[in-house]
């Protein structure tokens, strides 16, 4: 396929009626000009100009070819120009994917502000709390809470998002206050279980071992809420993110159990797909998400423990 920038001087060269014009024009010498001509006819097989010293006049073959060259330039100009408008004005459909509590308290809150600073914007968030295959249904940003495992997937990091054992002050009264990790294999521990789902082994970082516990317990949910719930009703011992907890830890509604225990660290992250350039509308989304967790009190307080 011909160059652009060959064609780009072929029609300047016959729109100037000469080189040294069409190099000005171009801002290019005159001798660059007349390579990339000299390009155009080699790759086409075909003479274009009728040369002599005096003036430069295009073949009755050129004629056509010129007419067609700057309706293709027109293209890609007009082209380039939607482009850069959309870079400004980010347009089209966005489809965010977020846990379920997460999603609810902090993503959804923040995107009505999204779409009205980008009106052409529009907006698609489903929230789950089971893995969703990204590339596979179309996703454009995941937000996710858990350890990133590697993948041809980009990342940009949220927030800390440090976790802890929880339970009732009547749980705790009734069956007993856990003194030891062992003493969890013998709770009702809350699980959150889905198709992939690793939380019904606990994981606690030491500073010599990592401990892990297949725990169990009569009830589980694919809903973290629903957890958290349970929790309250002194139905089990839980692991919970700080953030979503705090007011129940403030208030004595939950208990901190085990403090001694580190669960395995994990991070609120963005997730979208590689590519060689990011959307303007995922840009200006992801930009709009980090700057939300990373100004909001609540993952500032939550990372500094509780």
């Amino acid at each position: 396929m011909a160059s652009f920038k060959d064609m780009t001087a072929f029609v300047a060269v016959v729109e100037h009626n000469g080189f040294s014009k069409a190099g000005r024009e171009l801002r290019l010498t005159t001798a660059v000009v007349s390579a990339r001509v000299a390009n155009l006819e080699k790759h086409l097989g075909v003479r274009l100009l009728n040369r002599t010293t005096r003036q430069v006049t295009p073949t009755d073959e050129a004629l056509q070819y010129y007419e067609e060259c700057k309706s293709i330039l027109r293209q890609v100009e007009a082209a380039e120009t939607h482009l850069s408008s959309r870079r400004l004005n980010p347009s089209g459909s966005v489809k965010i994917t977020a846990p379920t509590v997460l999603g609810r308290r902090h993503v959804a809150p923040i995107l009505p502000a999204l779409q009205a600073l980008y009106p052409e914007l529009e907006i698609r968030l489903s929230l789950t709390d089971e893995i969703v295959d990204i590339v596979g249904e179309g996703v454009d940003i995941a937000v996710r809470i858990a350890p990133l495992k590697d993948s041809s997937l980009k990342s940009i990091h949220l927030a800390n998002c440090p976790r802890i054992l929880c339970a009732s002050p009547e749980y705790l009264k009734q069956y007993g206050t856990p003194q030891k990790s062992e003493d969890l294999l013998e709770h009702s521990c809350l699980l959150l279980r889905f198709p992939g789902s690793t939380q019904f082994q606990w994981i606690f970082e030491g500073e010599e071992k990592v401990q892990k516990f297949s725990v169990k317990g009569s009830l589980d949910s694919n809903n973290g809420d629903v957890l958290r719930q349970w929790a309250l009703e002194g139905q089990g011992i839980a692991l919970k993110s700080v953030w979503e907890i705090q007011s129940e830890l403030r208030s004595g509604k939950l208990v901190h159990v085990l403090p001694e225990l580190h669960p395995k660290n994990v991070a609120i992250s963005a997730l979208y797909p590689q590519g060689h350039i990011t959307p303007p509308k995922v840009r200006v989304t992801l930009d709009h998400l980090k700057k939300h967790f990373q100004n909001d009190p609540i993952f500032q307080e939550a990372s500094g423990g509780i």
